[in-house]
């Protein structure tokens, strides 16, 4: 019980958790100027270093990389899982200590997970777990480099997605925009998942016989969709939800995300098929092959 309390207190109760602020004063890479730059920079390096590879080394030569891809799964699964408990205390915590002064509107807890109240300050608790979410983008951005290095590969699709991300998670605490603490327990539920199933595989474990990563994905996009429909239909019911106009933009690059991602889900999909039917027709082909030979086999012999 007291590892527990202590737990609690060093996620939720800290002083530092407690009374932080979202400002360029007291939070690194708060600014506007350190969001583009860094994003620019990001975009920049990747495809410098795709194409400084595609002059030094040949297409299909692969650069070793060690234990680096299993690390970076290691790290991102904990501190994945690490964001999920402490935004889940924090905000049951803000839940306990601010639910009285919801009696008025009639706010459930649920309401406010979906909907804050309009003038919420990007301070206290869940902001607290929202910034670290914010960092941990940047080092959820390396894999680019990773898939680079491994499988020389750079793919337009993963650039912008990682961009976007880091883009609106600063979205969210420059406008203190709603819905974020329920994205970052979905998301980071899911990331913990996501990566310590590519730990497992990186030690040379079995993969499962179905594509885990991209079904995880898509269960994610899919209760981030629903969600964002919970979002507006509250916002008009309860006379407007904090952060609306950010939380707009933030519903296109996430509609432009989720068409870019389901059109790869179908072309994996009918990549699928296709290599399916080419493998039937060509056992097809080779069972006839072999019925012709025992034929002609049975003539000599008759």
């Amino acid at each position: 019980m007291a590892s527990f309390h202590t737990f609690t207190y060093y996620l939720s109760e800290h002083p530092s958790i407690v009374g932080f602020r979202w400002s360029p004063s007291q939070s690194w890479g708060s600014t506007w100027l350190f969001l583009f730059s860094s994003i620019a920079l990001y975009i920049a390096t990747a495809v410098i270093l795709h194409v400084f590879l595609l002059l030094l080394l040949r297409r299909s030569r692969a650069v070793p990389l060690g234990p680096l891809p299993a690390v970076h799964s290691l790290s991102m699964a904990l501190i994945s899982a690490t964001i999920f408990a402490g935004i889940l205390l924090s905000a049951s915590a803000e839940i306990r200590d601010t639910r009285w002064s919801w009696r008025r509107s009639r706010t459930t807890p649920f309401q406010w997970l979906l909907c804050f109240p309009l003038g919420t300050r990007p301070s206290g608790r869940v902001f607290f777990w929202s910034y670290i979410y914010y960092l941990s983008r940047f080092l959820h951005a390396i894999r680019t480099f990773i898939t680079i290095l491994r499988y020389r590969n750079l793919s337009s699709f993963k650039l912008f997605n990682h961009s976007i991300l880091i883009f609106m998670s600063f979205l969210w605490l420059e406008f203190s925009q709603s819905f974020q603490v329920l994205a970052i327990l979905l998301t980071s539920l899911v990331y913990s998942v996501v990566y310590g199933y590519r730990f497992w595989t990186a030690i040379g474990l079995p993969r499962a016989c179905f594509p885990f990563v991209v079904n995880c994905q898509m269960v994610l996009l899919s209760c981030n969709l629903v969600c964002h429909v919970g979002v507006l239909l509250l916002h008009f019911i309860k006379g407007g939800c904090n952060g609306i106009g950010a939380w707009v933009f933030n519903s296109v690059l996430n509609g432009a995300i989720l068409f870019l991602f389901l059109n790869f889900y179908v072309r994996m999909h009918l990549k699928k098929r296709k290599a399916g039917a080419s493998a039937t027709a060509a056992a097809g082909d080779d069972r006839r092959y072999v019925a012709e030979k025992l034929e002609l086999i049975k003539d000599k012999e008759g």
